[in-house]
């Protein structure tokens, strides 16, 4: 039971916290409550008006769209690529930095600089840097004797190109947070498996690997939820291709709004997109509060 005074703080609480909440609803409740209620209309850019009541058709003809389904497909390996790479270097790195003593905080600025720039600036550099005839890194390839590389014209140099300039900017974010969940381990496990003549891999795979665990999972669930949202780096770089190489979800519905003119549909493709993104955010927070 609340005593009085209990209850007179959550409420006071509330009150601290109702215009933050109200302008959080404004700001985000509000256009999520419009796009899922345009979704249920035939509304296009063409004939703006909610005339036509249509349901769930828009969800049924999203899902049985074959172009849908390969952005589907295109934007899950991305996922995969990217989170396995990036999980793969990140780990590693912050294994070496949580052994390290001397110069981390330089380490840290040096890891910081792309993590802290925008993607769109990420993209733009990027474009330039790998432009096929003036880029420098053609230029690179073409003083030790390598031909240039058509980066962002070939579908598949166009997919590997997309996830490694995304892994570039965005491994630091992994090597942050595993190296949190590194710095906080106990030492006495890591001092009772030196006293009993443990090596570092045991060491390694019977202790860090174990306590990581709830970290490990927590990071790669919030990277996968960022992941599935990404679009600035795809529309400045390749707009989607070349073809549908790289055409991931977020920007296959921005495609369907703005170039097909079919709002009511894209907004039906954006409520499917966050249908998945809360499930999984739902989930994250279920792991957190086990943790």
């Amino acid at each position: 039971m609340q005593t009085r005074i209990e209850a007179a703080d959550q409420r006071f609480g509330w009150m601290l916290s109702a215009p933050g909440l109200m302008l959080l609803g404004a700001v985000i409740g509000f256009p999520i409550a419009w796009a899922l209620f345009t979704s249920l209309f035939d509304y296009t850019l063409i004939m703006p008006s909610y005339d036509n009541f249509v349901g769930l058709d828009n969800y049924v003809t999203a899902l049985g769209d074959k172009e849908f389904g390969h952005a589907a497909w295109v934007t899950l390996t991305f996922v995969a690529a990217i989170v396995v790479v990036e999980f793969s270097i990140g780990f590693l790195v912050a294994l070496m930095l949580n052994s390290t003593e001397r110069g981390r905080g330089i380490y840290y600025i040096i890891l910081l600089c792309p993590l802290l720039m925008n993607p769109v600036v990420v993209g733009l550099i990027w474009r330039m840097l790998l432009h096929p005839t003036l880029g420098i890194v053609n230029y690179l390839l073409g003083l030790v004797g390598l031909g240039p590389v058509n980066w962002l014209g070939d579908p598949t140099n166009a997919f590997i190109t997309v996830v490694l300039v995304d892994v570039w900017h965005q491994v630091s974010f992994m090597i942050v947070l595993l190296l949190a969940g590194l710095s906080a381990l106990p030492r006495e496990p890591y001092e009772a498996a030196r006293v009993e003549g443990a090596s570092t891999l045991q060491s390694f795979w019977h202790i860090t690997l174990p306590l990581m665990r709830p970290v490990i999972v927590v990071t790669l669930l919030i990277r996968v939820i960022f992941a599935i949202k990404t679009y600035d780096i795809i529309y400045i770089m390749t707009r989607g291709g070349p073809g549908d190489a790289t055409d991931l979800i977020s920007y296959f519905i921005y495609r369907r709004a703005f170039v097909g003119l079919n709002l009511g549909e894209a907004c039906a493709l954006a409520g499917l997109l966050l249908a998945v993104i809360v499930a999984m955010t739902a989930y994250l927070h279920r792991v957190m509060r086990k943790v």
